[in-house]
């Protein structure tokens, strides 16, 4: 990857999200030229990246003719198009990670027969067609509730999925081809980010535990490091490990996990690529979710995952009942607090549960950086000049 240092080198990320935002500030460094596809031109990433191509994720001539531009082409989300992936792909174009493992991971379905049948421990489960099937499997006996329904495309941060208790959820039953998974009684929820290069080299970042607000099913805080057991953070990094080298993936992978009642680590899904769990890296961590990404799919040595300091991560969310051009409170008052670094993404447009941000606490202790972010919590406000 002589090419790197030229300044020559021309990546494309289709899809132009915070996500996409934050691995072209890692890729400035570099000096590599940036090409970044996506349908709403006031994206947060389309304002920094070198070339902003305006177009729809999931057509395929925008991402066929897209890919076309890139020396190496990478996405940061997974709903893209596949075929025009895969005929990029035989033409002899780069796709990291590739878009056979892009396809599995798509279908929540492929990805829990996957788990299965490499011994991969996960929920037990059975796939249904239809709504209709899921219904008759209910009065067959064949599905007992409690129970998870998981559209098997689609479905992010929360959507694509309905908690079926008891028969009075019934009315949330999802349409479309879906996984039924028992319900895990889940007493932590835990993330493993892993990376891997075409040398096969690879390296796990330190497990952490993830907190959820239980009204935008969004992670309300991150800590790093986790509160779990030695062993347990072991055997996730290991399953971590184990899965991305079964897939002979290149790039970073996002593997998450429940811990049951009995302790189990247990896989609930993964995410080819950067995430929501990795933010803190940026400060926390000697090599960021975003470098190291790079670093993989570049082929290049993979840097340290060593902890610098402890750190809580914080989404900014958008305020229920504003809904319109954003205004923030509270970020002058946060930033007077030692430790506080604040991310604002650049969405102009607030929504309720919206994620326009985050914020990452660093102290000498676990217990002093949650403290910092329960102040910061209260402190920073989305709000709109208009409210919905």
């Amino acid at each position: 990857m002589e090419r790197l240092v030229t300044s020559n080198l021309k990546l494309g990320i289709i899809a132009g999200g915070q996500l996409g935002k934050m691995l072209i500030q890692e890729a400035s460094k570099w000096d590599i030229i940036t090409y970044v596809l996506d349908n709403d031109e006031n994206c947060p990433a389309g304002k920094i990246a070198s070339h902003f191509i305006k177009g729809n994720n999931l057509d395929f001539e925008s991402v066929y003719q897209f890919g076309k531009l890139a020396d190496v082409l990478t996405f940061e989300i997974e709903n893209v198009n596949i075929e025009a992936l895969k005929k990029l792909k035989s033409e002899g174009h780069r796709i990291v990670p590739d878009p056979q493992i892009l396809e599995l991971i798509q279908d929540k379905g492929l990805q829990k027969e996957f788990y299965k049948k490499n011994g991969i421990p996960t929920s037990a489960f059975k796939i249904y067609e239809s709504e209709t099937a899921v219904f008759n499997g209910i009065e067959k006996g064949e599905i007992k509730f409690p129970f998870v329904q998981k559209l098997r495309k689609g479905g992010y941060d929360g959507r694509g999925v309905a908690v079926i208790n008891d028969k009075s959820d019934l009315n949330k039953i999802l349409q479309g081809a879906s996984v039924i998974e028992e319900k895990v009684e889940i007493v932590k929820e835990i993330s493993a980010i892993v990376a891997r290069n075409k040398k096969g080299e690879i390296k796990c970042f330190p497990v952490v535990e993830m907190l959820f607000d239980p009204r935008a099913n969004l992670v309300d805080k991150l800590i790093c490091p986790s509160s779990i057991t030695i062993e347990q953070s072991e055997k996730a990094v290991t399953l971590a490990s184990e899965i991305i080298e079964l897939l002979n993936m290149e790039g970073l992978l996002a593997v998450e996990f429940f811990i049951d009642t009995k302790g189990e680590v247990i896989v609930n899904e993964v995410a080819p690529r950067p995430h929501n769990s990795g933010h803190h890296t940026i400060e926390s961590i000697i090599t960021s979710q975003f470098e190291q990404h790079l670093r993989a799919i570049l082929n290049l040595p993979l840097g340290s995952t060593k902890l610098k300091l402890p750190s809580v991560m914080i989404n900014i969310l958008g305020a229920e009942g504003h809904e319109g051009p954003v205004i923030y409170e509270g970020l002058t008052e946060s930033m007077a607090i030692d430790g506080v670094k604040i991310h604002l993404y650049g969405k102009k447009i607030t929504k309720p549960y919206r994620k326009m941000g985050h914020v990452t606490i660093l102290s000498s202790s676990l217990e002093c950086a949650l403290k910092k972010a329960e102040k910061v919590k209260q402190l920073i406000k989305v709000k709109s000049w208009k409210e919905s």
